[in-house]
């Protein structure tokens, strides 16, 4: 049985049918074909299919594509803007995080969650995000020092944001 659903993904709204059974990971591979979202487990244990829907890091494989009729998604190819590389994508590079790359995008995507919550989190807060994401190449530590310093790269633009805000509002 088909179910037609409404669906914005990094910005694009999409009206498609879809089965009833399909998953939002299958959704978005193979019917919007955004392939950085990866599936391995189908369980909910590995955090390769992390997605963000409406503000929260989610296990793709878990969501129901009907259930995520009205929603906001963001996939991997979401955190690039105009061919800018989002902080985290940037870092995770000049740190040497990124290995075979499986699980980078499910990493990316569940950092991004936390850094858009909170731009300084402590390591246990980085490691609480990241849980559920497995990494077999690392040790995690370089995906950790990526997050902390991805963070610091936003604060800092942020708080240039801030003061630009601010002096243009004084002058």
């Amino acid at each position: 049985m088909m179910q037609a659903i409404t669906i914005e993904v990094n910005g694009e709204k999409y009206s498609i049918e879809v089965r009833a059974k399909m998953t939002l990971t299958e959704l978005l591979r193979d019917r919007l074909h955004l392939t950085g979202t990866k599936e391995s487990c189908g369980t909910g244990d590995c955090g390769a299919c992390t997605v963000i829907m409406n503000g929260q890091a989610i296990n793709s494989c878990l969501v129901l594509a009907v259930e995520a009729d009205g929603c906001r998604v963001t996939t991997v190819e979401g955190l690039s803007k105009g061919g800018q590389m989002h902080p985290l994508q940037e870092e995770f590079i000049n740190v040497g995080a990124v290995q075979c790359g499986f699980c980078t995008p499910g990493m990316l995507m569940a950092a991004k969650a936390l850094l858009d919550r909170n731009s300084d989190p402590t390591i246990e807060e980085i490691k609480q995000a990241l849980a559920g994401n497995l990494c077999r190449c690392t040790g995690y530590v370089k995906i950790i020092t990526a997050v902390q310093s991805a963070g610091r790269k936003m604060r800092g633009s942020n708080n240039g944001e801030r003061a630009g805000k601010t002096a243009a509002a004084a002058g």
